[in-house]
């Protein structure tokens, strides 16, 4: 679905709506439904839905105030006082506001939808007529009421408690959802929250009254949610955006960015220097949040994304036990104390392990609603996908389900394409074992890749045990007495690279004997340094990997781009961040490019180049190879095992 057309919601239009909403607030009629009414007989929580379901007092239809009911709340919460206490008038405020743009949104569905001039004709109407407009009635219903209930989030989560989990509990779900009509839709939801609200187990304090309110109206909107799919008639709702002026409020369709995130995950806090090995991903891992803090929130963009310098998508891979998870907190770690130290707001924001659902369009839902954060320009957003080969695992494989498809589906979509917004405040970091189980279409939008390799050398493992022994050595200090190395101080090594030629052991060659076959191939009929040796070496790639495309040319020229741009943020600028972090996006831009000038001048383009080329179709042979490999390697070990085992069986043992 494209949202193709924006339409503003302007202000002096909602203002002549707003007595409309607060006349639903004085006095709202609605009689329940007999299946409303016997809930208690099977409830669990006999109290409250008993009362919920007695609320009518035997009458058929009741009449029912919102507003009564908290005038009644401030004079039980607060009786002496004379001002209405400023969660309730703040909820009260978020109400209406919520219930005018709904009545809003339902007039604007009316007409765009065709449903005006069939309720003028409504007595004329053939019974395909008659189906339409009770199929359109509902679905404005379902509209308006969602519209009402997102705004209300919009307005009142921020005033909210965190933590919901307390109230949630209280709540015992919402008995009925009618979608007849915009007034009975509106009647019966308000009808429900002031019952719950006049309970006196619901709200203890002024506080209790928002927390409240954003629980029912989240019920509200998941209710909305299931009933989605029988809906008809909703392409004027999926195609468009209303963005109300002045404000940062915007509805796009069906699009719920308050599901499921938007709250921080907590994470472990670890060092860098805690990691053992390692040296490219902890590289990486720092120049991924030094280009991220360089995000500029007035312009909503990053310098670097100019400068060829910033990954949307990453990559980190090796085998298992290396650090994958203390990778992602060591990074969570260090984005949030710079961004503690400058004032930002940062999204730890990892994919949950439950996406994946059994229900058909269920996973692809969930997938919308994780990645709908990203594209938030008013945070640092870091979101790593641990165990990346469970959802995003290669489509063609056999046994592989509906759910990963469409995550894979999503994902594609929001990371290349027409939905694919990177103001260059987000990146999602893909973490996996088994790179080679990865969807090849998933990799191919990496721009930047690193081995997570763990210990490496000596002195690697001199540190991994001393920081497991260290731990014993404070609490008993005689208690180790073994013999440290002479020639080295613990953790010296784990310290960060200054730029990547560091790290990279510069090879002259390709390690993978495919690529180093091509490599000399091309080698024989142009030098390295010559334009020609590139494009003869990729297609003597394409080749004997029939997959490697001109995206995977970008990528390359994406890596180079980044070895350009690899050289340290001065220690100052963090120090005192009015120096940089705090200038407009101009000035920032500047002082890079003088920064990115100064750095290439001890570069070699071409050699650039060539390490570059040689490690990404080393990666690609390396990843394309691992899969038979593995398969081989679990071959010939059957095979052992059945020899030995025939050979006891023949000794007779």
């Amino acid at each position: 679905m494209e949202h193709n057309s924006t339409f503003p919601i302007k202000k002096s239009e909602l203002d002549v709506l707003r007595d409309e909403a607060s006349s639903y607030l004085k006095s709202i009629s609605w009689e329940q439904g007999a299946r409303a009414k016997n809930k208690d007989k099977d409830a669990k929580d006999e109290s409250i839905l008993l009362y919920l379901s007695k609320a009518n007092n035997g009458s058929s239809a009741s009449i029912t105030s919102v507003s009564k009911t908290i005038l009644a709340l401030k004079k039980r919460l607060l009786p002496d006082s004379v001002a209405i206490p400023i969660m309730l008038n703040q909820t009260l405020y978020a109400v209406q506001e919520g219930l005018t743009l709904g009545i809003w949104i339902k007039d604007s569905y009316y007409d765009a939808s065709g449903l005006s001039s069939l309720n003028e004709r409504k007595s004329a109407l053939d019974n395909d007529g008659r189906r339409e407009y009770e199929s359109k009635m509902q679905t404005a219903s379902a509209f308006m009421l969602f519209a009402s209930g997102y705004k209300i989030l919009h307005l009142l989560k921020p005033h909210a408690s965190d933590d919901l989990s307390v109230m949630k509990q209280k709540f015992a779900g919402i008995p009925e959802v009618s979608l007849l009509s915009p007034l009975k839709s509106v009647s019966c939801a308000l009808f429900y929250y002031d019952k719950y609200l006049a309970h006196p187990d619901i709200v203890k304090s002024d506080k209790d009254v928002a927390d409240f309110t954003v629980v029912y109206f989240e019920a509200l909107l998941a209710e909305i949610s299931l009933r989605r799919s029988s809906l008809e008639y909703t392409e004027t709702i999926v195609d468009r955006t209303y963005k109300l002026e002045n404000s940062d409020f915007a509805i796009s369709g069906w699009e719920n960015t308050f599901q499921g995130t938007a709250k921080s995950v907590e994470f472990n806090k670890i060092q860098f220097e805690q990691i053992v090995g390692n040296r490219d991903a902890k590289h990486f891992a720092r120049r991924l949040t030094e280009r991220m803090l360089s995000y500029d929130f007035e312009a909503k963009k990053n310098p670097f994304q100019e400068l060829g310098g910033f990954m949307p998508v990453f990559m980190g891979y090796g085998i298992p036990g290396t650090g994958k998870s203390m990778l992602i907190a060591a990074i969570a770690t260090r984005l949030k104390e710079h961004c503690d130290h400058l004032d930002i707001p940062f999204l730890f924001h990892p994919m949950p392990d439950t996406l994946i659902s059994t229900f058909q369009g269920g996973s692809a839902e969930k997938m919308v609603d994780w990645m709908k954060p990203m594209q938030d320009p008013s945070k640092l957003i870091f979101a790593p996908i641990d165990d990346a080969e469970n959802n995003l695992q290669e489509r063609t494989a056999q046994g592989v389900s509906a759910g990963v498809k469409e995550v894979i589906g999503v994902f594609l979509r929001y990371t290349e394409g027409a939905y694919a917004v990177n103001y260059g405040n987000s990146s999602i970091g893909l973490f996996t074992n088994l790179p080679e189980m990865l969807d090849k279409a998933v990799i191919s939008r990496v721009q930047g890749r690193f081995k997570i390799d763990g210990a490496r050398s000596e002195h690697d493992f001199l540190d991994q045990d001393h920081l497991w022994w260290s731990k014993l050595d404070k609490t008993m200090p005689e208690f180790v007495n073994m013999q440290g190395p002479a020639d080295y101080k613990y953790l010296q090594d784990q310290g960060l690279a200054t730029n990547m030629g560091e790290i990279l052991n510069v090879s002259d060659k390709p390690t993978e004997l495919r690529v180093f076959e091509a490599y000399d191939k091309a080698e024989s009929q142009h030098k390295t340094n010559s334009h020609q040796f590139y494009a003869t070496l990729y297609k003597e790639i394409q080749k004997i990997f029939p997959f490697f495309s001109s995206r995977d040319v970008r990528n390359i020229q994406s890596a180079v781009s980044l070895r350009l741009t690899d050289f340290d943020l001065e220690q100052s600028w963090f120090e005192n961040p009015e120096t940089y972090f705090k200038k407009d996006y101009t000035t920032k831009f500047n002082m890079l490019q003088e920064l990115m000038k100064s750095n290439m001048k001890g570069l070699n383009f071409s050699e650039i180049r060539r390490q570059e080329v040689v490690r990404y179709l080393d990666n690609v042979a390396t990843i394309a190879d691992t899969d038979f490999k593995r398969k081989v390697d679990a071959r010939i070990n059957q095979l052992n095992i059945e020899t030995k085992a025939r050979d006891l069986f023949s000794n007779g043992q």
